[in-house]
């Protein structure tokens, strides 16, 4: 530290340039290494991106604070919310543009696992963000002195230290990151897609705000006697809840009772969440995919045949591609691409589905026969995906009584407390429906050509645009209704990986579901860095496979061909 020191001292006044010694520069204190991984060339640039590394002898994590992957998992998000609150108390204006700024990566009410924070075999390392001072573009070596040498180690000592936090806030966090997985890794045993906690608070403040309303305001979940289970948690005793089975199941109920809210709710349960969030103990599969409608998207080469068949000018739909699609050709695509890509259980709410996709009633098939009609609604198909593929439906209707008489299971939601109307509804049902075949899912296999990251000829650029879009090489690409991606890590990790898969996957012969093997495999094996070009990357974010495979099937120009 005293060689950052004098290298501050001969900088300072300065242009901003001279920060660029260093860069690639590693510093030694007492407590921790300072390494610096990138330098802003101005002050107004994004910020310097910087690493901290922690000997086990200074950090003093307990073993069982990361004994398996979960609970690292679990250490690691606490470790950098404590970091992103601790920051904000160092960071201050130091001059001009972002002088003076600490930060670190934003977390959200989720707990995945991230590049920004990592417990290593023998240490603990943390990568953020800081804003060289200047002023005039003239470097502040004494400021930048007071950031580095004093600020920094106050800022570690305060949020990476185990001495410094509360334990049993820490204890609290990990069991109850442990005892969420534990539940979702035995729903499949137990039959169940979903469980809901007794207690659990599913509105959230707003649209924009994912934390939970007010306690005062917010009306608790309560599982009806029917659903009703209990299961043993490790270190947390027993939870009871509303089990949601496999199948085909509906949840109805009037307008703003809370249907939607619930399914928000189970969309969501795909990620553990922090204590204090009121969704600790909503816990989904972990492949369930939110299905709607997307007028305007793109589409290459899906097989969309067992929803629509001979449509007009002879368009084929077993090869179907177009660069704007309907409702109801994006909401089948959507279907189709999820299956292909390893979904389990879709969620759809009815106000995002395309109608004439969903339902033909009776009347209508009378007028209109059969014959004369492109589309078999969902509701057609809903039943033989689930005996086909074992794919499972949870589906919000309010406006239509048809799906009833395919449903296994009717969830009634009266002033945000559910119901179960299961018996009632079987007593209205007189006539069974036909069941058919779903149809049978093809491979796709992509070609270089439709995935090319280069801005230009040796520049690639592959990037976050937001939360809603991601950039790669010339083309943007909207995935502002992938609803279940939360995180801009995420966005960022799968800009990356889509990258990877360019520059060492395609190949004309590996289909995408086996891409999406391979991604997996390496991934579980490496983790999230090994599919970044850029070393030590200090915002990635774990993302799902469906997720990616809903991002690369929205780009524009993505080209398709069929195994021969």
């Amino acid at each position: 530290m005293q060689r950052l020191k004098e290298i501050l001292r001969r900088i300072d006044h300065r242009g901003y340039s001279a920060y660029q010694e260093l860069r690639g520069k590693q510093f030694q204190s007492s407590l921790f290494e300072l390494f610096f991984d990138q330098v802003q060339k101005d002050p107004f640039a994004p910020a310097t991106r910087i690493r901290v590394r922690i000997p086990d002898d200074f950090a003093k994590f307990p073993d069982w604070t990361f004994k398996n992957k979960i609970r690292r998992i679990a250490l690691e998000d606490f470790l950098l919310r404590q970091l992103s609150r601790e920051a904000h108390k160092f960071s201050r204006k130091r001059g001009e543009g972002k002088s003076g700024a600490i930060f670190s990566y934003q977390p959200s009410q989720c707990v995945i696992e991230r590049s920004a924070i990592r417990k290593k075999e023998n240490f603990l390392e943390a990568c953020f963000f800081i804003g060289l001072p200047s002023r005039g573009r003239r470097i502040l070596g004494q400021q930048a002195e007071v950031m580095l040498l004093d600020d920094l180690k106050r800022l570690i000592t305060m949020s990476l230290l185990y001495e410094s936090l509360v334990s049993e806030d820490l204890e609290l966090h990990i069991k109850t990151i442990e005892a969420a997985e534990f539940l979702r890794n035995r729903l499949k045993e137990l039959g169940l897609t979903c469980f809901v906690g007794n207690g659990s608070i599913l509105p959230r403040r707003s649209g924009v705000d994912d934390r939970p309303m007010d306690a005062k305001k917010a009306v608790p979940f309560i599982a009806p006697k029917e659903l009703e289970c209990t299961i043993e948690l490790p270190n947390l005793g027993s939870i009871t809840g509303m089990g949601i089975p496999e199948g085909v199941v509906l949840i109805i109920g009037g307008g703003f009772h809370g249907k939607s809210t619930l399914l928000r709710a189970i969309q969501d349960g795909i990620y553990n969440h922090i204590p204090g969030d009121g969704r600790e103990f909503v816990i989904t599969v972990k492949n369930a995919i939110k299905i709607r409608a997307e007028d305007g998207r793109s589409i290459a080469g899906v097989d969309i045949s067992p929803f629509i068949n001979n449509l007009p000018q002879d368009i084929d739909t077993a090869n179907f591609t177009t660069e704007n699609a309907s409702g109801s050709t994006s909401q089948a695509a959507n279907i189709i691409e999820a299956i292909e890509a390893g979904a389990e259980l879709l969620l759809i709410d009815e106000d995002t589905s395309a109608t004439n996709f969903m339902i033909r009633d009776s009347k209508m098939r009378r007028l209109v026969p059969d014959a004369l009609e492109p589309i078999t609604p969902f509701i057609d198909k809903v039943r033989p995906l689930f005996n086909d593929y074992h794919i499972s439906t949870i589906l919000v209707t309010g406006g239509s009584g048809e799906y009833l008489n395919v449903a296994d299971r009717v969830i009634f939601m009266q002033n945000y407390q559910a119901l179960d109307y299961t018996d009632r509804v079987k007593k209205l049902i007189t006539e069974k429906p036909h069941i058919q075949k779903f149809g049978k899912i093809d491979s796709r296999i992509p070609l270089k050509s439709g995935l090319n990251p280069e801005k230009r000829p040796g520049r690639i650029q592959a990037k976050a645009k937001g939360a809603g879009r991601l950039i790669l090489g010339r083309t943007e690409i909207d995935i502002s209704q992938v609803e279940q991606i939360k995180e801009l890590g995420q966005v960022e990790a799968i800009a990356r990986t889509l990258v990877y898969i360019y520059q060492y996957l395609i190949d004309k012969k590996i289909t995408l579901n086996q891409i999406f093997q391979m991604i997996k495999q390496k991934l579980t094996e490496e983790g999230l860095e090994s599919i970044s070009y850029q070393s030590h990357p200090p915002h990635l974010a774990e993302f799902r496979i469906l997720d990616f495979a809903f991002v690369l099937n929205r780009i524009r120009g993505l080209k398709i061909i069929k195994p021969i």
